[in-house]
């Protein structure tokens, strides 16, 4: 088994220009959110589900990552580990929008895709 470490000032996530421009318009819409907040929390029928919110501000254990000038995604550092090396996407399927997140660390989906699983979720 690898050992590997974690560097928090590396990005954790990529993010499409798709994701990025759909982060912008909720923005516009919110006055109150200047940032994007991304963090996991357990739930579902096989362990996590993606929680983003519309914020004023990072938490005190968030990571902040510049996408563009005027948008900026917060981390939850806890999640980090769940979440590093996804990448966002909002993707239009029919009349279906959505945020779209390819996970590398994701095993297994509940049937209604809300919520996965991880590869070593203990470690």
């Amino acid at each position: 088994m690898a050992v590997e470490s974690f560097d928090p000032t590396r990005q954790a996530v990529s993010v499409t220009p798709a994701a990025v421009e759909h982060f912008r318009r909720q923005l516009g819409l919110n006055q109150e959110a200047q940032a994007v907040r991304l963090s996991v929390k357990e739930s579902g029928c096989t362990g996590f589900m993606y929680v983003v919110d519309l914020v004023a501000e990072g938490r005190e254990n968030d990571v902040r990552y510049g996408l563009a000038d005027d948008v900026s995604l917060y981390i939850d550092r806890d999640s980090l580990k769940v979440v590093s090396g996804t990448e966002i996407d909002y993707v239009i399927e029919g009349v279906n929008r959505q945020l779209k997140f390819n996970n590398p660390n994701a095993q297994d989906y509940c049937g209604c895709g809300e919520s996965f699983s991880i590869v070593n979720a203990s470690s």
